[in-house]
């Protein structure tokens, strides 16, 4: 065994059931080599030369000797392809009924024995050896995909496929979902395979929780999202471009897709960033809205282990003017760590401690694991074994795992019956007294010292009902899990908008809920993979998000605490977070100073909850992140595609982390405009570089010049913030009422702003012209502009 297995092997043993573990990897691994038929005799192919092509609505098919291509622009103008036959559908990642094809788009010959589509607002062409680019409709291209390259097994099995891409020579990469260096994704190779790496991670660990094969790219001539819809496992190959300074010699940005197995088929939208994620979330699906609680401070430790205990955290904010909005409990609040229970001896009233809490405005959070424990009497594992709910191997025999409740089974979600059954146990959460469940350990993660960490390959699924293994099914487990829980939280409280989070995914898991960073590693370089994640994430269009404040693991010092902190505050997801032993996480263990910097942090993020349910109704209606790039709404500012270390929180506010030790300063790249540092009230030009203060008691928070955002005022009600604008400039904003923790109908306010003679003018647009406000007015900046 090599060092890395050792190291794996130590992390095994030191979980309990290490022996367990031991002996379930040595037995996944045997189910492996019986029931995955060795890798034989392969041949590999290419497409060949084209033979003909058959005109569709929307594009066509176009046959080469060796393969065959549909192409389909659909309306909305997103674009897809498939090779071998692949259609759109069936699709984890797509919701409802794929869009009807773009009628305007038609196939037609094009030059040297090719063909091409042209639609609205792009034009595919495909060459006569298989090449497909997706130009603008000037002609530039703006990404190139060479022929594909298939592997066949000569006995059967699955096809390898690969795919290389060519972008310009100045585009950056972003997405391929949760990854812990970037936002900017450099050269290197990433896996898609969802992974728990068994210990809190740090930047340049990779693959994590949520891996998607989904890349936004950004450059000069456009930004296009290419989504290549294979849940198998594979792995992604960058390489930046290099400009020939003028020469003319560029050597393109490459992307090389490799997968194991599953359909070639590709996506491609194009367009602004703000127009790729809204029609990307079309495809996928709209972003569920938390309910309003779930956008305030929320608080959670593994290892709480008591009612007592609960009270007297919640006690504590309480007494210190903190404010909270909800608790989650960890594994130990279950009977042996068996999930759908609960610890009579430690919760002997959790029905009733639920209750108390809600009365104070807290929530109580349920964390809820795939793994059941495999033993005969137990109630949900006799139901399963029942219902035919776990997995099987191909003998037919359940697949056993080790977790934290010991040997245990795991639930097929990939079958809509076992979905529905799952579902019917979320009824005991909720009679416990919970309002939110926070879905851990589903990548699926089953202990092994062997590094795999999850469930043999050859583990049987029905994926629908079309049958097949956990090659297919283990990228979309914890999605189809997610979609059981969600689905379920809707029929039993139908008039709740339910709050649900997962530790994995895949694309479209947004439909669901959201999630967060997992167990990132207490230090300053985790800080920063926190921001990566979350900014990450929100690129793939899944905008709800936050981080373990704090760390995972380890006992962050106050410094460290506070300046992830004041970050959390900031992020839509705002939780602190520590494993057993790690430490507490609550603001005032890390004495008077840090105590009230926090407090600070934790009044601005209640003063701007209005702001953030406006954040949240926007990410369902456009898909738009909460958390976005600096270069968001300027694609073609270079550096700005190059900072990683600050953000926009919506269109108003630049949040610019402290991610080093002892910095009582920063340098804020801004984009153009007009900022104010929201603090002391100075003004700053963009686009540029700044110097701003970042003294212990805060992070520097700047906001845009003529914006408008809903805040919370001193009397609890709604009012406007107005930044001036520029003289001679327009500002504007929007402001989204929540339906608070309902379906309601969401009320979107539009406002304009203006300076005119010293005054800033602020007019809401309605349907019949321009009025005042609906809603009291607070301009801030004024003076600095006279």
């Amino acid at each position: 065994m090599k060092g890395r297995g050792l190291v794996r092997a130590g992390v095994g043993f030191a979980r309990p059931g290490g022996w367990r573990a031991l002996l379930s990897g040595w037995r996944h691994r045997r189910l492996d080599a019986r029931d995955l038929p060795a890798q034989g005799v392969v041949r590999a192919r290419v497409p060949g030369m084209v033979v003909d092509a058959e005109p569709r609505p929307g594009g066509g098919v176009i046959r080469f000797a060796r393969s065959e291509l549909r192409i389909r622009v659909v309306t909305g103008g997103a674009v897809f392809w498939g090779w071998d036959g692949a259609g759109p559908e069936p699709s984890y990642a797509l919701a409802g009924v794929v869009p009807g094809p773009d009628p305007r788009a038609t196939l037609e010959p094009d030059k040297d024995g090719g063909w091409r589509v042209v639609s609205e607002r792009l034009t595919v062409q495909v060459s006569r050896d298989g090449t497909v680019e997706v130009r603008t409709p000037g002609g530039v291209v703006l990404r190139r995909d060479l022929p594909p390259r298939w592997w066949e097994g000569a006995d059967g099995g699955p096809t390898r496929w690969t795919v290389r891409s060519e972008v310009s020579a100045d585009a950056r990469f972003f997405g391929l979902g949760g990854r812990s260096s970037g936002p900017r994704l450099r050269a290197g190779t990433y896996r898609l395979w969802n992974t728990d790496p068994g210990r809190p991670f740090r930047p340049g660990d990779d693959p994590l929780y949520i891996t998607m094969p989904v890349q936004l790219v950004v450059a000069d001539a456009g930004t296009h999202l290419a989504f290549y819809d294979d849940p198998w496992d594979g792995r992604v190959v960058l390489r930046e471009g290099v400009e020939g300074a003028g020469s003319g010699h560029d050597r393109p940005a490459t992307s090389a897709v490799h997968m194991d197995g599953g359909p070639l088929r590709c996506w491609v939208v194009v367009g602004t960033p703000a127009r790729v994620l809204s029609r990307w979330t079309r495809l996928t699906g709209a972003p569920a809205a938390p309910p309003s609680w779930a956008l305030g401070p929320q608080h959670a430790r593994w290892g709480f282990g008591s009612e007592r205990e609960v009270r007297r955290v919640v006690a504590g904010y309480r007494e210190r003017g903190l404010p909270l909005s909800a608790l989650h409990l960890d594994i130990d609040h279950y009977d042996g760590h068996r999930v759908f229970t609960v610890d009579r001896r430690r919760f002997p009233g959790l029905p009733e401690l639920a209750e108390e809490l809600a009365r104070d405005g807290v929530r109580l959070v349920s964390i809820v694991d795939p793994a059941v424990k495999a033993e005969v009497g137990g109630t949900v594992y006799d139901s399963g074994v029942a219902a035919g709910a776990f997995v099987r191997d191909g003998n037919g025999r359940e697949v056993r795992g080790v977790a934290w409740p010991g040997v245990c089974v795991y639930p097929d979600f990939t079958d809509p019956q076992v979905r529905s059954w799952w579902g019917q146990w979320y009824e005991e959460r909720l009679a416990q007294g919970f309002a939110g469940m926070w879905h851990d350990l589903n990548e699926p993660v089953s202990f092994s010292v062997f590094g795999a960490n999850t469930l043999p390959r050859s583990a049987r699924h029905s994926l629908e009902g079309r049958g097949g293994d956990h090659r297919g099914a283990h990228n979309v487990y914890a999605l189809a899990m997610a979609r059981a829980g969600y689905e379920s939280l809707r029929r039993l409280r139908p008039h709740e908008r339910p709050f649900l989070f997962s530790r994995s995914g895949w694309a479209g898991m947004q439909r669901y809920g959201g999630t967060w960073s997992g167990d990132v590693s207490s230090g300053w370089p985790g800080l920063r993979a926190s921001l990566s994640l979350v900014l990450g994430l929100g690129l793939c269009g899944v905008p709800y998000s936050g981080c373990d404040v704090g760390g995972f693991d380890g006992s962050p010092a106050p410094e460290l605490f506070l300046r992830w902190f004041q970050l959390g505050a900031y992020l839509p997801l705002f939780r602190t977070h520590s494993a057993i032993g790690a430490g507490r996480r609550e603001p005032w263990e890390f004495g008077p100073d840090v105590l009230e910097h926090a407090r600070a942090a934790l009044l601005e993020r209640e003063r701007l909850r209005p702001y953030f349910v406006t954040l949240a109704q926007l990410a369902r209606l456009t898909g738009a992140p909460y958390v976005r790039p600096l270069w968001w709404g300027f694609p073609k500012d270079r550096a700005l595609r190059d900072c990683e270390d600050a953000f926009l929180l919506g269109d108003a506010l630049l949040v610019a982390p402290v991610l080093e030790p002892g910095a009582r300063s920063r340098t804020v790249r801004l984009p153009r405009g007009r900022w104010y540092d929201t603090a002391t009230g100075r003004v700053y030009e963009g686009p540029g570089q700044v110097v701003v203060d970042a003294p212990l008691s805060r992070i520097p928070v700047l906001a845009r010049g003529g914006s408008v955002l809903a805040v919370r005022g001193s009397d609890g009600a709604t009012e406007l913030e107005v930044w001036a604008p520029a003289a001679g400039r327009k500002g504007g904003g929007v402001v989204v009422s929540g339906s608070g923790d309902g379906w309601g109908r969401a009320e979107v306010e539009r406002y304009t702003t203006r300076l005119a003679d010293g005054e800033v003018r602020v007019k809401l647009i309605r349907g019949d012209g321009a009025g005042p406000p609906k809603r009291p007015v607070r301009v801030r900046g004024l003076d600095s502009v006279r």
